[in-house]
């Protein structure tokens, strides 16, 4: 039977157009270095682009959904159960990371001297913003300074809080809220037009993304610290079809059809080393896959700060292989104090520039053991790290409002099912 619309031709497809960029800016960072470093503009302005649309896009999202929804016991059901799952999963990706460490010893070995090592003032300045990722400050920076200034802080909690405000406002209002409410609909209809348009760049933002980093750091900056990489590479692999993968099988659906479902997503994640770029395109999937919104809106955002797996993996890992690196011994007990000061740590870096070194550089504040300038050791390489942990990340995050919309009672293993056996498709306006 012919199908009734055209076949895109392979070099048409947006993830197949990343690989090329990504490829393309490794090969050009390589061979050209200083050609590379100059791209740099290309993929910081690829991730201003989509950024500046975030914002928006999860407060239309949020509004609606909420302000929708009707039933407010629902919101505060959802929003206990979120963050119950984000707490367990993330502990889990903790315990995972140490076991691991432990087992692989990447650190063994290493005798690195501390008064040899270079990138200091970098560590620094990392230091100094692990300072301010104290608890109230924390739940401080929740409120934002202004309405408008959540939108241009960047922080998505603060986005998040103001939305449930407006959709609480809304739902008060009954009737008299409804042609807002068909308003702010219309208007989240226009930000994800938008955004269809400036992912079509998304080729261009990886090439200049991954000519710089390559350029910057070089092939050759891995070293020695590859056993770490590679670990850290493998045990978030592992998570991913294990961890994720059993709460994917308990709701219904299998890790490797969802992981086809959003691979344009996932190579966008990889290209710009930032989950955030593909979220206004994962809540649409998500959406598509039969998520009610308000759940989605819910869970997707909070998770950007309460539930991030890869950068749970990457602070025990880094931190027991600095100890191992400079010769620290690290008994059970402060070990386990380790995970204890993760678990708060990694939920403070929402917003914060290079947000998985910040977290690091906290947590090894409080374990005095671990000598803070033994970070000069990894700087060369979080960059190549960077990539796994915003993937990982971004996988955990869909897989918690699948889970959570499962446990919710919105979709059924039947529903998921047809949705990944079929070409991703996004939901029509409504």
């Amino acid at each position: 039977m012919a199908s009734s619309s055209p076949r895109t031709p392979w070099y048409g497809i947006l993830y197949v157009q990343v690989l090329i960029g990504v490829a393309a800016g490794i090969l050009l960072g390589w061979c050209f270095p200083a050609e590379g470093k100059a791209l740099k503009a290309l993929g910081d302005g690829f991730i201003k682009l989509v950024k500046m649309m975030i914002a928006p896009i999860i407060f239309c999202t949020v509004v609606h959904g909420v302000a929708s929804m009707g039933d407010l016991k629902k919101l505060g059901r959802v929003g206990g159960k979120t963050l119950l799952y984000f707490e367990v999963v993330s502990t889990i990706a903790l315990l995972v990371g140490l076991v691991v460490v432990n087992l692989l010893q990447p650190g063994a070995g290493f005798h690195a001297r501390l008064d040899t090592l270079g990138g200091t003032e970098v560590v620094k300045g990392f230091a100094e913003k692990a300072q301010h990722l104290s608890t109230p400050d924390f739940l401080l920076n929740i409120i934002p300074g202004s309405f408008v200034g959540a939108f241009t802080s960047g922080d998505l909690l603060q986005v998040l809080f103001i939305a449930l405000v407006t959709a609480f406002a809304l739902a008060g209002m009954g009737e008299r809220g409804k042609p807002a409410l068909v308003a702010i609909e219309q208007a989240g209809e226009v930000f994800f037009k938008i955004m269809g348009l400036l992912v079509k760049a998304a080729p261009v933002g990886a090439l200049g993304a991954m000519a710089y980093t390559v350029a910057s750091y070089g092939i050759g900056s891995l070293g020695r610290l590859v056993s770490l990489m590679l670990g850290f590479y493998l045990t978030s692999g592992f998570f991913v079809l294990i961890v994720l993968g059993g709460i994917a099988r308990l709701c219904g659906f299998s890790i490797l059809r969802y992981l086809r479902y959003i691979r344009e997503e996932l190579l966008l994640v990889l290209g710009t080393s930032s989950s955030e770029t593909a979220l206004p395109s994962l809540i649409q999937k998500l959406r598509g896959l039969g998520c009610a919104p308000a759940t989605v809106g819910l869970v997707v955002p909070t998770g950007y700060s309460f539930n991030l797996d890869g950068t749970n993996i990457y602070m025990t890992m880094a931190a027991v292989f600095l100890a191992q690196a400079t010769d620290t011994p690290l008994d059970l007990g402060q070990q386990l104090s380790l995970l204890f000061v993760a678990m708060i740590t990694s939920k403070g870096a929402s917003g914060v520039t290079g947000a998985g070194f910040v977290t690091l550089a906290a947590t090894l504040a409080v374990v005095p053991s671990i000598p803070m300038e033994s970070l000069a050791l990894i700087v060369g390489i979080d960059r190549f790290m960077s990539e796994c942990r915003a993937l990982t990340n971004f996988i955990g995050n869909g897989v918690a409002a699948v889970a959570i919309s499962r446990w919710e009672g919105e979709v059924t293993p039947a529903m998921l099912n047809a949705a990944l056996h079929e070409a991703p498709k996004l939901p029509e306006p409504n």
